[in-house]
C-alpha cells in the first residue's frame, strides 16, 4: 500500500466512526416529499412528442426552421463552445452583432449578452450597487432578481407586488446616496403586469434608476413584441435599464442587458457574471438572431400568441390573460402535482408550481401559450386541463 493509499484508508476510516455530516438529507428529503414539494425533472423524449404548455417559447421558434438554421450556421462558423470568457476569446463578431441588432429592434443604445438571463440580472444588480446603497424590489421578482439583490450586500427593502407608492416612500426615507429598483415587467407567475410607468416615475423622482426585467414580456407585448417599456414609450428613457432573455421568445439561450453605452462598458469592466463566465455559446447566438429577424419580419406574431392565449383562457375558466401565461390555482401542491400528471398522460405538458416557487396554499397549473397553436390543438388542452382539475377536486 503507497503512502497516499494509507493516508486515504486512515481518513476513510476517521470518517466512518463519526457522524455523517450530510446524513440530515434523508430526513430533508422525507419532509419535501411528505409535504408534496419533490421535484423530479420532467424528461422530454424525441420519439414522445407532446404538445407542450409548459415551456416559455412563446412564439413556438425552438423549432423554427429559420432558427434552427441560424443555430447550424454558427455552430459551422464558430464550433461548440465560445471557448473563453468573453473578455478573452469568447466574445465572436456574432456576439456583436446580435447585441448591436437587438439595442436597435428594443429601441436602447446598447446591449450586452450574458450566457444566461438569469447571470444577466445577477450580473447587472451587482454591478449597479453594492454595500452602503439601497435596492427598493418586490414580491413579485424573479428569483435571479432576488438573488442578485442578496449578492449585492446593498440594503434591501421589499414592498408589495406593484405598490409604487411604498417605493416611493422607500426611497423619500432612504439615508444612501445611490437607490436602484428592480421590477419583472410581466411577473413570470401569472403573466400579470407591473406599474413599470409608475415604478419608473417613483424612481426617477427619489433619484434612482429603474431596472426592468422583460424576460416574460419581449415577444409578447408591446409593438412588434418589443416589450412592455416600448409598449409604454420608455425605450431608452434616461435611468432606465432592461433586462430580457433569448430562451423564452426568441428559442434559444442566454440573456441581456439594454441601456445607454456607459452602461454596457460599466458591465464589461464590473459584471462579475460576464468577467468570470464562459461567453454564450455561438449556436444559441446563431439561434436567437435569426429569431430576432422571424420576428421582425412577422410582427403580428405576438397578436397571434395573445388571441391564443385569450382562446385557451376563456375556454379553462381564467381570466383574460395580459401575456401569454395562463395561472390556474389548484391550493394543495400535490392535487397540483396530481392534476399536472393527469394532463401528462394524455399528452400535454403543463407546469405544476408550488411554494417555494409560489406562496403556500396558492400550487397551480402554469400553461404558456405559444404563437404556432392550431386552435384545434387549444381546445383539446382545454378539454384535458378541466378534465385534470375536476379529477383533483379543483373544479
Amino acid at each position: 500500500m503507497t503512502t497516499t493509499d494509507s493516508v486515504l484508508s486512515e481518513l476513510l476510516d476517521t470518517a466512518a466512526a463519526r457522524e455523517d455530516a450530510l446524513g440530515w438529507l434523508a430526513e430533508e428529503a422525507e419532509r419535501v416529499k411528505t409535504a408534496g414539494l419533490h421535484r423530479d425533472p420532467v424528461v422530454r423524449r424525441a420519439e414522445q412528442p407532446m404538445i407542450n404548455l409548459a415551456s416559455n417559447d412563446y412564439l413556438g421558434l425552438s423549432t423554427h426552421p429559420d432558427v434552427v438554421a441560424g443555430g447550424h450556421a454558427a455552430l459551422d462558423t464558430w464550433g461548440a463552445g465560445s471557448t473563453a470568457s468573453r473578455l478573452v476569446v469568447g466574445t465572436t463578431a456574432a456576439h456583436v452583432d446580435l447585441e448591436e441588432d437587438l439595442a436597435g429592434f428594443l429601441g436602447f443604445p446598447a446591449a450586452l449578452a450574458f450566457s444566461s438571463g438569469y447571470l444577466a440580472n445577477i450580473g447587472a444588480i451587482t454591478a449597479l450597487v453594492g454595500r452602503g446603497d439601497l435596492i427598493v424590489s418586490d414580491t413579485g421578482t424573479h428569483a435571479s432578481l432576488i438573488d442578485g439583490c442578496r449578492l449585492s450586500r446593498a440594503r434591501v427593502v421589499v414592498v408589495d407586488r406593484g405598490d409604487h407608492a411604498a417605493v416611493r416612500d422607500a426611497l423619500q426615507a432612504r439615508t444612501e446616496a445611490r437607490a436602484l429598483v428592480v421590477t419583472d415587467s410581466v411577473y413570470s407567475i401569472d403573466g400579470e403586469p407591473a406599474p413599470v410607468a409608475e415604478l419608473y416615475a417613483a424612481a426617477r423622482d427619489g433619484g434612482a434608476a429603474l431596472l426592468v426585467d422583460e424576460a416574460h414580456a419581449v415577444g409578447v407585448r408591446g409593438p412588434g413584441g418589443r416589450g412592455l417599456i416600448a409598449e409604454l414609450g420608455l425605450s431608452g428613457a434616461p435611468d432606465l435599464v432592461m433586462t430580457t432573455v433569448l430562451s423564452k421568445s426568441f428559442g434559444a439561450q442566454g440573456g441581456v442587458v439594454l441601456g445607454p453605452e456607459l452602461l454596457r462598458s460599466h458591465l464589461i469592466d464590473r459584471a462579475r457574471t460576464f468577467i468570470f463566465d464562459t461567453g454564450l455559446n455561438p449556436a444559441a447566438v446563431g439561434a436567437a438572431h435569426a429569431a430576432l429577424r422571424v420576428l421582425g419580419a412577422d410582427p403580428s406574431l405576438p397578436e397571434r400568441l395573445r388571441g391564443n392565449a385569450a382562446r385557451l383562457a376563456e375556454a379553462v375558466g381564467a381570466p383574460m390573460p395580459s401575456a401569454a401565461v395562463i395561472s390556474l390555482i389548484v391550493g394543495d401542491p400535490r392535487a397540483a402535482v396530481a392534476a399536472a400528471a393527469h394532463c401528462r398522460d394524455r399528452g400535454v405538458l403543463v407546469g405544476c408550481f408550488r411554494p417555494p416557487s409560489v406562496p403556500a396554499g396558492t400550487s397551480r397549473l402554469r400553461l404558456t401559450v405559444r404563437a404556432d397553436l392550431e386552435l384545434d390543438v387549444i381546445d383539446h388542452v382545454a378539454d384535458v386541463v378541466n378534465e385534470a382539475l375536476t379529477a383533483v377536486g379543483a373544479r
